[in-house]
């Protein structure tokens, strides 16, 4: 049967996925302290996760884990190969479809511009229990208009309300956020929607740690999420301040971002020892505990959300749903190192393991020996385009970029370590949440990115010829039974089948 699909929404992809039976409902009370974290970690990687009954908010739901597959994602947007995603996006950057007006939206169906408690409305969990307290970490900030050159910036920023109606909010300084705060008058005070549950397209594209060389200050993100998605994305006037909304949120906190001389501490802890990066704050992206910083103040000025159960976001910032995060960067990768030299690039991976920029895998064809040195090219300047990447691998057409146990295959056996490991100097800027960042001039410095070119080197390439048995050229249907082939395939390992089947 035919199901209907509409992306516009996360409600209304969360119906499709719900109608093939793709989404696990917890029916029974979960606590937004430590439980709704750990039932969605424990099934990292799985389908969407939607908690019905959330302790102290009977009138919210809560969904999580819905960006973390990469073949849901495709199935959602009618592609047949996830890695026409990609592909998709970067057809998405070329041609940006610019967000449109409404009059109208059910994100501003309920509207709370008096006593505002964040803490009391919202389902905002514990993630961790080193915790400072309840973190907000599915909210994506929007700015628009002069405060971002006329575009429109989206992003993940995480969130602690110290206040009923006020809240810490850390911009790494290298994000095109944080960029906006230390350039920004010292006395203005910058509008800001904080939009939770958008379309997924802006969601994929709000955790993309965007390059900025390919979408620089000024660009229109929500066109990119808008030509993803084939329709725009709709905005709406906020209610309180001089800024728009995302139409389809489910829930939508508006306020603004005070001056940096109000600038204050995540954490009453660190507040009171007086130090920065020392003290924890929640986990982070990088695998590690996140520490608590001296960031911008939010004030609140209104919340608004869905009449009908709205459904709260628990993005964890270090969690599966990377996996839809990582594709804006993919494509932003292969559309830089086509203007580079068009068609070397053929390819690039960031696997889970090193999400959010940590690092990525390129997969090269070298047709003739001008082409030779080019991917070096291009290793580098992903380097230099990616502050904060700590690692780049380059491989050939022949190395599966999805496999780890064949980029290490390539590594060993195609390297040579005195002229094939490269780095950028150290002391160029990074990001300070790697712990291997080090204080360069008073800032988070950067420990040093390494590039390895792991391709064959084109003048020697009949050397590299992989050995090949003829798995591939016999059916095993000849001597076994379905059963049977079916039983060992389940026990080898993924490297096992992948060899297995091309015969290496």
């Amino acid at each position: 049967m035919n199901m209907k699909k509409d992306v516009r929404s996360v409600r209304s992809a969360l119906e499709y996925l719900d109608n093939k039976g793709e989404v696990i409902h917890v029916t029974k009370e979960v606590d937004p302290i430590l439980e709704i974290s750990g039932i969605q970690k424990a099934l990292d990687g799985g389908p969407a996760i939607l908690f019905e009954k959330i302790k102290g908010f009977p009138n919210f739901r809560n969904v999580g884990n819905i960006l973390s597959r990469r073949e849901t994602i495709a199935d959602l947007y009618d592609e047949d190969d996830t890695k026409q995603l990609k592909f998709r996006f970067k057809d998405a950057l070329n041609k940006p479809l610019p967000p449109k007006v409404v009059d109208e939206a059910p994100c501003q169906e309920v509207v709370i511009t008096d006593n505002i408690d964040a803490l009391a409305t919202l389902p905002i969990i514990q993630h961790g229990p080193k915790d400072v307290g309840r973190i907000l970490g599915g909210g994506i900030n929007l700015l628009m208009g002069k405060f971002f050159g006329e575009g429109s910036n989206v992003s993940f920023n995480r969130t602690h309300f110290r206040g009923k109606d006020w809240a810490s909010q850390s911009h790494a300084q290298i994000t095109h956020i944080g960029m906006i705060m230390s350039k920004t008058n010292r006395d203005d005070r910058i509008p800001v929607t904080v939009n939770i549950n958008p379309p997924l397209s802006v969601q994929m594209v709000a955790g993309a740690w965007n390059v900025r060389t390919l979408v620089p200050h000024g660009a229109d993100e929500l066109g990119i999420a808008g030509a993803f998605q084939r329709s725009p994305i709709e905005i709406v006037k906020a209610k309180t301040v001089d800024t728009y909304a995302i139409a389809n949120s489910e829930i939508v906190l508006e306020g603004y971002y005070e001056p940096s001389s109000q600038n204050v501490w995540e954490s009453d802890a660190a507040e009171e020892l007086g130090k920065q990066t020392v003290l924890p704050f929640f986990p982070e992206w990088e695998g590690y505990l996140g520490r608590s910083w001296i960031v911008r103040k939010l004030q609140v000025t209104a919340i608004t959300y869905r009449k009908d159960k709205p459904i709260f976001h628990t993005a964890m910032a270090r969690g599966f749903e990377y996996a839809g995060y990582d594709i804006l960067r993919e494509a932003e990768i292969i559309e830089m190192a086509d203007r580079l030299a068009p068609g070397i690039l053929v390819d690039c991976f960031v696997p889970i393991c090193m999400q959010w920029g940590g690092g990525m895998y390129l997969q090269f064809r070298k047709a003739r020996p001008q082409e030779e040195g080019f991917q070096r090219n291009i290793l580098m300047a992903a380097l230099a385009n990616c502050p904060g990447m700590r690692l780049v691998v380059g491989v050939d057409e022949d190395v599966d970029i999805y496999n780890a146990d064949d980029i290490m295959w390539a590594i060993e056996s195609r390297v040579d370590p005195d002229k094939d490991i490269m780095s950028l100097p150290r002391g160029q800027r990074g990001i300070a949440a790697q712990p291997m960042e080090v204080k360069e001039r008073g800032v988070g410095g950067w420990e040093g990115g390494i590039a390895i070119d792991a391709t064959k080197p084109f003048n020697d390439i009949w050397k590299f010829e992989r050995g090949h048995y003829p798995s591939d050229m016999v059916d095993l249907k000849k001597w076994l039974t379905d059963e049977q082939i079916a039983k060992v395939q389940l026990q080898q390992s993924e490297y096992a089948r992948l060899c297995s089947k091309r015969g290496w």
